[in-house]
C-alpha cells in the first residue's frame, strides 16, 4: 500500500520527476561534448563531490543527523556509481541519442529485478514490454554488426538504474530522510570516483572553462536538484508511476542531441527509439485479469 496523499501533493510530485526526467535527458550531448577536456571518472567524481558537499552544508547549518542510514546509502552509491561511470565512459564510444535510448531500457528491467529480488510476479505488460525493449535495442543499434563498447557499457548503466530506483523506492517508503540519503550517495560517488582516477593514474585536470561550467551544472541541476526530488517524490508515488515519468529521459535526450548537440537525425535509430519508448510506456501500463468460467 502506498500512502494517501492529496492530488495537489500527487501532481507537484510528478511535475519533479517530469522535471528530472528533462534535465537528466539535457545532460547527454553536454556530458559527451565535455569528455574532450576531462576524463569521464573525473567528471563524475567532481559533479558529485560538489553536490554533496553543498548539501552537506545544508545538512550542517539545520543540524540533521548526516550518518542517519548510512548502510543504504553505501548501497544506492554502489548502484549509482555503476551507472554513472559505464555510461559516462560509453559516451566517448556512442552516440548521446543512443545513450540516452539505452539508458532508457532500465525500465524493461524493473519487472525482472521484482521477480528475482522483491519477489514480486510481473504482470503481462511487464513481459510484452521487456521484448518490445529488445527489439527497440537491436533497430537502434543496427543489428551487432553496429553495436560498440559503448552501447554495451550503457546497457550496463540500464541495469544498475534500474537498481536504484527500486531500492530508493524502497527506503523512501520507509521513512529514510531524502537529503540524508542524497548527500550520502554524492559524497560516496564522488569519492569512489577520484579514488578509482587515483588507482589508475587518470589525468584530474579540467582542460578548458566550457568543461567546468559543465561540471557545476552537472552538480547543481541533474545531481543535486533532480536526484533530491526523485528522492522526495518517491515518497508518495508508486515505482511504476515513476518509472514511467522516467520513460520520457532518453526522448529528451535525443531531442536535445538532435537539436542542440548537432547530431544527424538518422531514421531508423529514431525508429529504434521510438520502439524503446513504446516499451517503456507499455511497461507502466496495467495488465489484464483473466477470471476462470466457473461451469455448473
Amino acid at each position: 500500500m502506498f500512502p494517501k496523499t492529496s492530488r495537489a501533493k500527487s501532481v507537484l510530485a510528478d511535475v519533479g520527476l517530469f522535471y528530472a526526467a528533462a534535465i537528466w535527458g539535457a545532460t547527454f550531448f553536454m556530458v559527451k561534448g565535455a569528455l574532450d577536456d576531462v576524463d569521464p571518472v573525473v567528471l563524475v567524481g567532481y559533479r558529485f563531490i560538489l553536490a554533496g558537499v553543498i548539501l552537506l552544508a545544508y545538512l550542517l547549518i539545520k543540524k540533521q543527523p548526516i550518518f542517519q542510514g548510512l548502510g543504504r546509502a553505501m548501497v544506492l552509491s554502489l548502484f549509482l556509481f555503476f551507472l554513472y561511470i559505464p555510461q559516462t565512459l560509453g559516451l566517448k564510444f556512442t552516440t548521446a541519442s543512443n545513450s540516452g535510448f539505452i539508458t532508457g531500457l532500465f525500465v524493461a528491467f524493473i519487472p525482472l529485478f521484482m521477480l528475482t529480488i522483491f519477489k514480486k510476479k510481473p504482470g503481462l505488460m511487464g513481459v510484452i514490454a521487456s521484448g518490445v525493449s529488445l527489439v527497440g535495442l537491436w533497430v537502434l543499434t543496427g543489428g551487432m554488426a553496429d553495436v560498440n563498447i559503448g552501447d554495451i557499457l550503457t546497457l550496463g548503466a540500464a541495469l544498475t538504474y534500474a537498481l536504484h530506483v527500486l531500492y530508493s523506492d524502497k527506503y523512501m517508503k520507509e521513512g529514510m530522510n531524502p537529503f540524508i540519503l542524497a548527500c550520502q550517495q554524492f559524497l560516496i560517488v564522488g569519492l569512489l570516483s577520484l579514488l578509482t582516477a587515483l588507482v589508475f593514474n587518470l589525468p584530474l585536470g579540467v582542460e578548458s572553462l566550457s568543461a567546468g561550467y559543465v561540471i557545476i551544472f552537472l552538480a547543481l541541476f541533474p545531481s543535486l536538484s533532480a536526484f533530491v526530488i526523485q528522492l522526495v517524490a518517491q515518497k508518495i508515488r508508486p515505482p511504476l508511476r515513476v518509472s514511467l515519468i522516467f520513460a520520457l529521459e532518453p526522448v529528451f535526450a535525443a531531442v536535445f542531441a538532435w537539436t542542440l548537440g548537432d547530431e544527424i537525425f538518422v531514421t531508423y535509430r529514431a525508429v529504434g527509439g521510438l520502439l524503446i519508448f513504446a516499451a517503456l510506456v507499455i511497461s507502466s501500463l496495467p495488465s489484464p485479469t483473466f477470471r476462470r468460467r466457473i461451469i455448473k
